[in-house]
């Protein structure tokens, strides 16, 4: 429920813009903005749950982030696309540290030998947010208003929150941490994957705008929804089928195999094809996409050093969004090209993700 939001916004600001006769242009950069400054501020609040606790950072944040939503459903998006983009920034930079604080507490809360499941549990159970959100938010829309879906954003993510405040757990201290300035960056290794991930958040930010921009080809604006549900959908399965594995690969090996399954999975949404056609083709890099984020939050938890797990997690969520923001901005551009140009983005942000993890496999071996 807390992370709802993060699922529902880009389409909500999306659809909000083009309500207000905005261009879609427009719409992605608001878009992009919300995830460059969720990027930016994710890592800071994550550095302040190591120094206190996950509630006492998140539930102030959801009320400044779930204001600002609110605040979006009241604005002229084309005659005031300042106000648009102060809020969008707002939004995205107060948004809960729900992801990692979350994953931070799991190598606390389970054996070592289980490490693996929970983290693919939790990337595939986030699947059901990100099947849930698109439709969500589509479905507001089109059925009552583009404000309204901003106003479910606000209410979801503040409820879901207090919820996660009021569990033990999360009024717990994390162990202690170290001094240095840098906190989670002085690892070599995790600067690899912090690399490849950014690439990873362009195909996530890219698939968005190329489902809005498939949907408005063929005059079906309920796909702008489906197709990055249909992507969800087939992460959950393969998130679930991960955690199942009792041999789990070292990150290694996972990282970069996975990555190229993942990158291949794009070339398929090339071709042109009609919408049923499309919807499955969205889940093929899907299977690959929750197995990716496991392997990677696994990688980040044993690459931090003591005492700043919070905001090594914080830092790869940061970076995917950065990724998703400048995916978002670029085929928000390339969508005036067409189809094929606006699917060439989510390709080559897999392929350059898959490279990098390739080019850096010795340091993602972990101690």
């Amino acid at each position: 429920m807390g992370r709802l939001p993060a699922a529902m916004a880009p389409i909500a600001v999306l659809l909000a813009a083009r309500a207000d006769h905005a261009s879609t242009a427009l719409g992605a950069v608001l878009a992009a903005l919300y995830a460059l400054a969720g990027a930016i501020g994710q890592p800071l609040l994550g550095r302040v749950v190591d120094r206190s606790t996950l509630a006492a950072v998140a539930v102030p944040a959801a009320a400044v982030s779930g204001a600002a939503f609110i605040a979006l459903a009241f604005v002229d998006w084309a005659a005031q696309p300042l106000a648009a983009a102060v809020l969008s920034v707002v939004a995205g930079a107060a948004t809960p540290p729900l992801e990692a604080g979350l994953r931070a507490m799991w190598s606390r809360l389970v054996e070592p030998r289980h490490h693996h499941k929970v983290f693919a549990l939790d990337s595939a159970s986030q699947e059901v947010v990100f099947v849930a959100g698109p439709l969500l938010a589509t479905a507001v829309c089109l059925l009552a208003s583009p404000d309204l879906a901003l106003v479910a954003c606000a209410v979801a993510g503040s409820a879901g929150t207090l919820a996660v405040a009021a569990r033990p757990p999360a009024s717990v201290r994390s162990p202690a941490r170290a001094v240095h300035w840098l906190g989670p960056l002085r690892s070599t290794g995790l600067l690899v994957l912090l690399t490849a991930s950014v690439f990873f958040g362009v195909t996530l930010g890219s698939f968005t705008v190329l489902a809005l921009s498939y949907a408005d080809r063929h005059h079906e604006g309920w796909l702008a929804g489906v197709l990055p549900a249909a992507l969800s959908f087939g992460s959950l399965v393969g998130g679930a089928a991960w955690a199942k594995l009792k041999r789990p690969w070292s990150s290694s090996r996972a990282l970069p195999a996975v990555g190229t399954v993942y990158a291949s999975g794009f070339a398929v949404l090339l071709l042109p094809a009609p919408p049923w056609l499309m919807i499955t083709a969205s889940v093929l890099p899907g299977l690959f996409l929750a197995p990716w984020l496991a392997s990677a939050f696994a990688a980040c938890d044993a690459l931090a050093p003591s005492g700043t797990a919070t905001e090594a997690a914080a830092w790869l969520i940061a970076v995917i969004g950065l990724g998703q923001a400048a995916g978002t901005a670029a085929a928000g551009q390339f969508s005036a090209y067409g189809h094929t140009a606006t699917a060439a983005v989510p390709l080559l942000g897999a392929a350059l993700a898959a490279a990098a993890l390739v080019a850096g496999r010795r340091r993602l071996s972990l101690p």
